[in-house]
């Protein structure tokens, strides 16, 4: 890791935060609902609630996203006055509140919803807002891809009550032009409909990676910035707001003016930035307190994948589908292709900022550049290492481009340069698009690690890299949060725990998967054993939902299906193995006695990996209910609604005193986030440092453990190759003192010297903390 050095203190938030729980608050789940759950969340152990955006959004969104109005709560979910009741709810409780805010773009899909919007398209550039929204006027009318994709669809235009309707969709008429027929009108208007066939490859305005319905915010400009921070700003003015998340900062022109600017205006708030990192990539120093925590999902999950099995798991691939797979190959070409196509319009803005070089070949530079882009997007000082490194390994694809790569890249190099400034917007869409949504469905090796922040070609994390990580977090972003699942997630985390066993029994899996797939067989061989882990890592998931996530997966993976065209050939094969999984009795029973086989060393690996996101540094957020086992997929599979009646149910009874097995109700999951979150909220003096804590003996390898400063975690690794080899042993554990609680059993042990047969005979991880604390605790 780099030595970039912690931003100044004085640009760091002055509210503690402990630990998060985020709540995905949305119509039918609204702020009253929430604030309902103010008392549970603080028996959990948390400080803060984490909410998803609140601001008014697109009528009937499901994650408030889509921002239509800046200035008001959004009603669906109770307005001002549900926002005052949560408020109070959570004060009462000694909660607190981090809201998730979205600078970068604001809904479009009903311009009638957004007054801003709804202004520019009846106005034009003499909109009071025009200087809102990132258009290119240059190129003429905004161009709004609506239309069905026929030559004729504009004959169904009606003008109804002074609005120009398209079905369901209506718009503005300039004043002084309804005259004349439908057709007429459309034509004198600021904007025009066409085909959404044509939007990925025309449209005027800047948008949310490829997503039509998000039109990008210019809140470099300072007024823009007022105008859409202000309502979220009085509240942080007001005290009832103590930390914020940027949601997507990689899009906006000056992310690092826009949070100088975002942190004078909010001095005291925690401020996090959903920024994505690289492997081995670092934070910039910018004036917050660090990310939402994706690296440090990346770096926990890989703890409990053997790296071992790295080999086998690259063979399988290869014979399963008859060729061996670049990731470097795969993701350039994948990027490429999300340059090219789904933001071919953005790229041909950008060609037009170098007018003195051929276009086609300044474009098919820029989308080189890009796909070659080893970050989401560079800034400096490290910017201009990134670019010589696309700078060169695009040469070495394109030596047919070497000179307009040279012309473009000394462009990219000048900071006043216009290109400079928002080629950087369009490398993380890139990124996202090209190897998050395409890449990851592709390359279906080992999809455990196909995580957001994640590195499929890095299999697995050595205990030595990540006590490297997690110290090198302590000294330089004690604050940045820790996570191991969001709702961007591509599996939740108990879905990948369970995966990850399948890297401790290589030559089982293949044997049995490639059993499965020759008896069942589907077109698409890379898909069909992406569809088969995670068939294994979520079962039992009810029928309808895995219908949901392989079309989803196989329409994102874009090689037998897609979204503009889908294949019904294809999806009604894929949907027919499907049912095949829970209709044919005997397929049905070995993926149940396959899943089953596996649960409890995947049950192991949640234990474990949940106990050391949340005692590692950082600030811990629990996702809505994963307090619980879990087992949801992609959006919207992960919005699923929370059963927090049995989370309330079980928490009582803990604190009862009952002690659960590992077992399928996910107690024990409860039980380790429980007494993990109080620890760290009651005593947070356990969790000032960093130490990692060795075990010795023939076992050492399997056990992960480190000292915070007086609490210790300890967890199992690798658990179905501890079994194989004997179990623990003689295998011990150094402790700094001589008598310890832990948190989990409440067993006390003495000695400077622990057994780890004795210490995790009841569960495979223990939260160790010096008895006298806990005595003066209780």
């Amino acid at each position: 890791m780099s030595d970039t050095p912690r931003p100044d203190v004085t640009t760091a938030a002055t509210t503690r935060v402990g630990s998060t729980y985020r709540v995905q608050i949305r119509p039918g789940f609204d702020l009253d609902a929430t604030a309902g759950l103010a008392d549970y969340l603080a028996d959990l152990g948390v400080t803060h609630l984490y909410s998803a955006p609140l601001l008014t959004a697109t009528p009937g969104s499901a994650h408030g996203y889509d921002v239509v109005d800046h200035r008001a709560v959004n009603p669906e979910l109770g307005g001002e006055a549900g926002r005052q009741r949560l408020v109070r709810a959570l004060r009462a409780a000694g909660l607190g509140l981090v809201v998730d805010i979205v600078p970068n773009h604001a809904g479009v899909a009903q311009p009638a919803a957004n007054p801003a919007w709804w202004d520019v398209l009846r106005r034009g550039r003499d909109s009071a807002y025009v200087d809102w929204f990132d258009i290119d006027w240059d190129r003429g009318r905004l161009l709004l891809p609506v239309l069905a994709d026929s030559p004729d669809a504009l004959d169904d235009l009606k003008v109804v009550e002074g609005e120009l309707r398209y079905h369901e969709h209506r718009f503005p008429i300039a004043d002084g032009t309804g005259a004349g027929t439908p057709r007429e009108v459309h034509d004198r208007q600021h904007y025009e409909l066409i085909s959404w066939r044509r939007g990925d490859a025309e449209l005027t305005y800047r948008r949310f990676f490829a997503v039509s319905d998000l039109a990008g915010l210019r809140v470099e400009d300072p007024a823009v910035f007022a105008a859409t921070h202000a309502e979220v700003l009085r509240w942080a003015d007001a005290g009832e707001l103590d930390g914020i998340r940027v949601d997507h900062p990689d899009g906006l022109r000056d992310p690092a003016g826009y949070l100088a600017r975002l942190r004078a205006a909010a001095p005291t708030a925690w401020l996090l930035v959903e920024k994505i990192l690289e492997y081995g990539e670092e934070l910039p120093a910018w004036p917050v307190d660090g990310t939402t925590g994706y690296d440090a999902l990346a770096a926990v999950s890989g703890l409990f994948v053997d790296p071992d099995a790295e080999g086998d798991f690259t063979a399988l691939d290869t014979r399963l589908t008859g060729h061996a797979t670049s990731w470097e190959n795969l993701t350039h070409d994948t990027k490429l292709a999300a340059a090219t196509r789904l933001l071919a319009a953005e790229l041909t803005r950008l060609a037009a900022l170098v007018p003195q070089l051929d276009r086609e070949e300044a474009w098919a530079a820029l989308a080189e550049l890009a796909a070659c882009f080893p970050v989401y997007r560079g800034y400096p000082p490290e910017g201009a290492r990134h670019l010589a490194a696309a700078r060169s390994e695009a040469g070495r694809r394109r030596p047919d481009l070497t000179a307009t790569l040279d012309a473009v890249t000394a462009r990219l190099r000048d900071p006043g340069h216009e290109l400079a400034a928002r080629f950087p917007q369009l490398t993380g869409a890139v990124m996202a698009k090209g190897v998050e949504d395409t890449a990851y469905y592709r390359w279906s090796r080992f999809v455990a690690l196909n995580e957001v922040g994640g590195s499929p070609a890095h299999f697995g994390v050595p205990p030595a890299e990540f006590h490297r990580f997690a110290a090198a977090r302590q000294v330089r972003w004690p604050d940045s949060m820790t996570t191991l699942s969001t709702h961007d997630t591509k599996r939740g985390e108990d879905v990948r725990a369970r995966l990850a066993v399948l890297a401790e029994l290589p030559g089982r899996w293949a044997g049995r998967v490639s059993d499965w797939m020759s008896r069942a067989p589907l077109a698409d061989p890379a898909f069909a054993h992406l569809l088969w882990q995670t068939a294994v890592g979520a079962w039992p998931i009810e029928r309808d939902r895995l219908h949901a996530y392989v079309e989803k997966a196989a329409r994102e993976a874009s090689v037998s299906t897609g979204w503009a065209d889908p294949d019904p050939a294809f999806e009604r094969e894929l949907h027919a193995l499907v049912d095949r999984m829970y209709d044919d009795p005997e397929l049905h029973a070995e993926i149940t006695e396959f899943a089953a086989g596996i649960t409890p060393a995947g049950w192991s690996n949640s234990l474990g990996q949940k106990l050391v996101q949340l005692a590692m540094p950082g600030v811990p957020d629990t996702y809505q209910g994963t307090e619980l086992w879990e087992n949801s997929l992609v959006d919207p599979d992960n919005r699923r609604p929370v059963d927090f009646a049995v989370r309330r149910d079980l928490l009582a009874r803990l604190d009862g005193g009952w002690r659960p097995e590992v077992a399928a109700d996910g107690a024990a999951k409860l039980l380790v986030v429980s007494r993990t979150l109080r620890l760290r909220r009651d005593r947070p003096e356990l969790f000032a440092g960093y130490r990692p804590v060795p075990a010795r003996g023939p076992a050492g390898a399997h056990a992960l453990a480190f000292d915070r400063g007086g609490a210790i975690a300890v967890a199992t690794r690798l658990p179905m190759r501890l079994d194989r080899a004997g179990g623990w042993r003689d295998t011990t554990l150094s402790l700094p003192v001589h008598s310890v609680t832990d948190m989990f059993t409440g067993r006390v042990y003495s000695g400077s010297e622990l057994l780890m047969h004795d210490l995790l005979s009841t569960y495979p991880v223990a939260l160790l903390a010096p008895t006298d604390s806990v005595e003066a605790a209780a």
